[in-house]
């Protein structure tokens, strides 16, 4: 049975530490949503909470329509891969995908076809007499991964599971990942800083910083409305340009100014409640900020700018170069033949533009999308009212076991 995953108001504090902050999130049944974030963001915390090795100082945390705060971590029906791959050493791979249905008392017979049926799927038949020391790294994930499949749980938590693998085996990994969710369609919180594994695996993406959910989306629209500064400058690689611009309103009609040019805003963008006369921080997506020579005709903006630095990536170049006083990067395509202080000229289409309040970050620019909504939404989800059994939970819970004994019960 497929469940959701729901989190009130909730908070956790270390000492005089706020880890987590006001986390208001529900992820739905069958969903594979991804927390990304800096290191130190809150993502691992949010996942310890779900599971059980860590309690919430506030909130409420709910599997279903059952809250489980104080709920010990074997009895919430979640499985759990962590960064490490945490096999027995002394096991073979068949004792190791076993091992937690014996332990839970499952008949021989339903061990044995489980372990058949995970074996072939994940493609271990040929290697359940080996111990982990004799697998590569991709297999003992795989088999990591097999663990915590077997069990056929309600949600299927992964801390970082792929960090130890190699660039080729990451990417296959990946695929490998994706494929067994569209096959089980468990829920799934994935935590990852890896915005490249974000954007590929995520039905949605909840990106986090200093413990705060900054907002939930899609993976393209968390890329194209990123709803602040921080998420902007997050998803994309090479991150997303911020230069100093300054917006004006003339009957009705709103220009801004930046590097040197002023430019309407497209008729079909509206500007938040936020937007007022004055300054702004105009965001580029490098894609965005082309070759002059290569771009298409909609990029009409033309920009002067000095070559500072040139990174060629085979497919593509970066070119990070000086424009109006600001640096800004940009991409091009491969063998150009621009170098160090060439001076070249950069065009932009201005409807690719991303403006943000200049105090407080947020985005004042809304753009039409697909289906007809306008995006981005607000941060996270609507924050749920507390009621009396809530307010009662807002209170300190001392912990009774350590985070190793309520791992141990995750197993």
């Amino acid at each position: 049975m497929l469940s959701e995953v729901r989190f009130e108001g909730v908070h956790k504090i270390f000492g005089t530490e706020t880890a987590v902050e006001d986390l208001n999130l529900r992820v739905n049944a069958g969903e594979f949503l991804v927390l990304v974030g800096p290191s130190g963001c809150g993502k691992t915390t949010t996942l310890r909470m779900l599971a059980g090795l860590e309690r919430p100082s506030y909130g409420r945390i709910l599997i279903g329509d059952k809250l489980v705060n104080n709920v010990s971590p074997r009895f919430r029906d979640v499985a759990m891969v962590f960064q490490s791959y945490a096999l027995y050493p002394h096991m073979n791979v068949y004792d190791n995908l076993a091992f937690g249905m014996r332990a839970r008392g499952a008949a021989g017979s339903v061990i044995a076809q489980r372990v058949k049926e995970t074996a072939e799927v994940l493609g271990l038949a040929q290697l359940m007499k080996r111990r982990p020391s004799e697998l590569s790294g991709g297999q003992r994930q795989r088999v990591a991964l097999g663990r915590a499949l077997i069990r056929q749980p309600q949600v299927f938590l992964m801390d970082e599971p792929l960090s130890n693998l190699d660039a080729g085996l990451r990417v296959q990994m990946r695929a490998e990942l994706s494929r067994l969710h569209e096959r089980f369609r468990v829920t799934t919180l994935y935590v990852t800083h890896d915005q490249v594994e974000a954007m590929t695996m995520g039905d949605r993406i909840a990106v986090m910083n200093s413990g705060r959910l900054q907002q939930v989306d899609a993976p393209e629209t968390l890329y194209d409305n990123p709803a602040n500064i921080f998420v902007a400058g997050f998803i994309g690689s090479p991150r997303m340009n911020f230069v100093r611009g300054s917006l004006t309103m003339t009957r009705g009609v709103a220009a801004v100014e930046f590097l040197g040019v002023t430019t309407p805003l497209s008729s079909r963008a509206k500007l938040t409640a936020e937007a007022a006369d004055g300054a702004v921080t105009v965001g580029l997506r490098p894609e965005d900020l082309m070759w002059r020579r290569a771009a298409p005709p909609e990029s009409t903006l033309t920009l002067s700018a000095e070559v500072d630095v040139v990174e060629p990536m085979g497919h593509e170049a970066y070119v990070t170069a000086v424009c109006a006083g600001e640096t800004v990067t940009s991409r091009f395509p491969p063998r150009s033949g621009v170098r160090t202080r060439d001076r070249i000229e950069l065009a932009l289409n201005p409807a690719r533009l991303h403006l943000f309040d200049a105090r407080s970050g947020n985005t004042i620019l809304q753009r039409p999308v697909a289906g007809g909504a306008e995006l981005p939404r607000s941060v996270g989800e609507a924050r749920v009212d507390e009621s009396e059994e809530g307010r009662s939970e807002r209170q300190r819970e001392p912990h009774t076991r350590s985070a190793q004994s309520r791992a141990e019960e995750i197993s």
